[in-house]
């Protein structure tokens, strides 16, 4: 089934063009990713599709009646609305039927009426919407229902827009980097959601072990052309190997052609025939041929890095909280030369305050961190750059160096450093203000690598990077001889860079893992779920044990009591919603009907309230 057709677009911003001519389409059951490059137009693309943008020419269909969901980069709420009350406020199509449902009982003389928004009620499983949107929160860890949007993070805001978009039940969901700002926890559980459940998805991410795992399809623009491959990732990365290899043996063919048919042409047969004239009209095409280029790069340097000493950093002792929140807690540790160490753990357990300490932006509340002499920090951290009016790619980087020195008194210009990070010479001479986000944070991360560290701290460098990006940075870190520091959510960025990890568990509790993020998740994953005992009786005391201890014997039995009445309330609710259909009911059966149900439903909502209660602090 088709639920959306693309057909022909195209758009430009003055003389820059984005993108022309794109077909494609998608069907019910697919999960595509959209690959490109930043600055080739994915994120208006999206626009272009949610109807937040119009195309310069083309249109885009729908199949009539779909439900589509749409969840940006950057969502947008109002800071003085809750969780709770964002939701509803949002264009959910489940609030309407709510909304002429309630009118309808407000106005028991229009039998008609009732009937339709019951109907309605009905087939859209509107009565248990509440429990519907309670769920998802909560496990989108948002379980604060009344905490104000001015007091979210981003990553809390990120899921809280994942979370409208799933209330809505969409038929289609467009995802625009789903996984940023995301804990790696939450894109593990939206990772097994979204392989889980039968919903069509269009998204683009840099992800790429959720490409992985999640979808089944990925479109890449590639120089100006759509290719589609139907598969995961890995599937992709294979075929776009074939296909490049493919068209370099092309290339090369049209070059012996090209070089043939340059002899002919510069011999300037007298004699026009109407074949010469066609083999002359075919000239243009073989030379546009045999000139193509890819623009790839790869970074291959030999950097000839400031000397790192033999004392690097070193933590003694060094506490930090804020408030209650304690960060870290006589954290002890010596840094060694050539050390590449990633930082995971949840939003909120203090990985980028432990990078402030790090750098001395930020001093610790007791303890020493001590830094070598020899250490030159290059930091790149989630801020950005600043942009300024009016000032030029190749500009920002100058302000910060020339020039990196290689081996052998060779060196690499600011010029040639972007080019390797994909800005050709004549966008090295565009303003700031026209790039992308992702091509800006391409342009913040040269103007740390120029300045030639011996240090690298990288605060999520992956978000907004697109793959071919990634790919170039990964190679770079590859070769880079002195200390690196990664704080990423990116599991296949980290698993090719770092060779041991910070674990930050919360409350200060810190763990050394010796190797990378794949091998930790094999190893919690082989760790029990619950303590080890010889007797299962003896497992069965301590998880009541465990249980008792979060809630007392009164609450464990209400919390039974509860689960029980709710089935025993949802089945009476039902049998009374079955005698509306009764079509010999008076009106004032009717009306003594609407109030009984109301009721059924009024306590429901109060069961589960207080069931949600105990739950909570069951799961604390």
């Amino acid at each position: 089934m088709n639920y959306l057709t693309v057909e022909n677009i195209s758009k430009s911003y003055g003389e820059v063009v984005l993108f022309q001519d794109l077909s494609f389409s998608i069907h019910k059951d697919q999960k595509i990713a959209f690959v490109a490059k930043n600055g080739t137009g994915k994120t208006s693309i999206l626009k272009i599709l949610s109807g937040e943008d119009a195309p310069d020419n083309g249109n885009v269909i729908y199949r009539k009646d779909i439900n589509v969901s749409f969840l940006s980069q950057d969502p947008k709420f109002d800071n003085n609305l809750t969780i709770e009350e964002t939701i509803f406020v949002s264009d959910n199509p489940v609030l309407n039927i709510i909304s002429n449902y309630e009118k309808a009982l407000l106005n028991p003389d229009d039998i008609v009426a009732y009937q339709k928004a019951f109907e309605a009620m009905e087939r859209h499983q509107a009565w248990d919407f509440e429990t519907q949107y309670k769920q998802i929160l909560f496990k989108l860890k948002l379980e604060k229902l009344n905490q104000k949007i001015s007091t979210l993070s981003g990553g809390q805001k990120k899921r809280l827009a994942l979370a409208n978009a799933l209330i809505n039940k969409p038929d289609l969901l467009i995802l625009d980097e789903p996984t940023n700002h995301l804990d790696l926890e939450m894109i593990e559980w939206l990772e097994d959601f979204f392989a889980k459940e039968n919903i069509t998805l269009f998204m683009v991410t840099h992800d790429r072990y959720f490409l992985e795992r999640v979808c089944n399809e990925i479109i890449e623009l590639d120089e100006g052309k759509l290719y589609s491959y139907k598969g995961n990732y890995s599937y992709y990365l294979e075929k776009r190997d074939d296909r490049i290899e493919r068209e370099a043996v092309e290339t090369g063919k049209a070059k012996q052609l090209y070089k043939k048919e340059l002899e002919w042409m510069r011999r300037q047969p007298k004699a026009r025939t109407t074949k010469s004239k066609s083999r002359i009209d075919d000239f243009s095409d073989i030379k546009h041929r045999a000139h193509q280029r890819r623009k790839d790069h790869q970074v291959q340097l030999e950097l000839n890095m400031e000397r790192l000493g033999s004392k690097i950093i070193e933590f003694h002792n060094v506490s930090k909280a804020f408030k209650d929140k304690t960060i870290l807690n006589k954290f002890e540790y010596t840094f060694k030369k050539g050390e590449r160490i990633g930082i995971i753990g949840k939003n909120g357990t203090g990985k980028t305050t432990f990078l402030n300490i790090l750098t001395q932006t930020l001093a610790p509340d007791s303890g020493k961190v001590i830094k070598g002499d020899t250490v030159k920090f290059g930091y790149y951290t989630q801020n950005g750059i600043a942009v300024k009016p009016e000032q030029k790619v190749i500009d920002v980087i100058k302000e910060f160096g020339d020039y990196i020195p290689l081996k052998k008194g060779r060196q690499i210009s600011a010029q040639q450093l972007l080019e390797r990070f994909l800005f050709s010479r004549k966008k090295q001479y565009d303003f700031v203000e026209k790039l992308s986000g992702g091509e800006r944070k391409r342009l913040y991360l040269c103007t740390v690598l120029i300045q030639n560290p011996n240090f690298l701290i990288l605060d999520e460098p992956t978000n907004d990077l697109d793959i071919v990006t990634l790919n170039v940075l990964e190679e770079f870190l590859l070769d880079f001889p002195g200390c690196i520091m990664v704080v990423s959510h990116d599991r296949y960025f980290m698993d090719k860079i770092v060779d041991h990890l910070f674990v930050f568990k919360g409350e200060g509790d810190i763990e050394d893992f010796p190797g990378n993020y794949t091998d930790y998740r094999v190893y919690e994953d082989s760790q029990p779920e619950t303590p080890t005992v010889k007797e299962d009786k003896k497992t069965d005391e301590a998880v009541k044990q465990n249980e008792a201890n979060k809630l007392n014997y009164n609450e464990q039995k209400e919390l039974k009591n509860i689960e029980s009445k709710l089935k025993s309330l949802t089945y009476d609710k039902k049998q009374l919603e079955d005698k509306f259909l009764n079509p010999d009911l008076t009106q004032d059966d009717i009306n003594k009907l609407s109030e009984e149900l109301q009721g059924i439903i009024d306590t429901i909502e109060a069961k589960e309230e207080r069931w949600f209660e105990l739950s909570e602090k069951l799961e604390d």
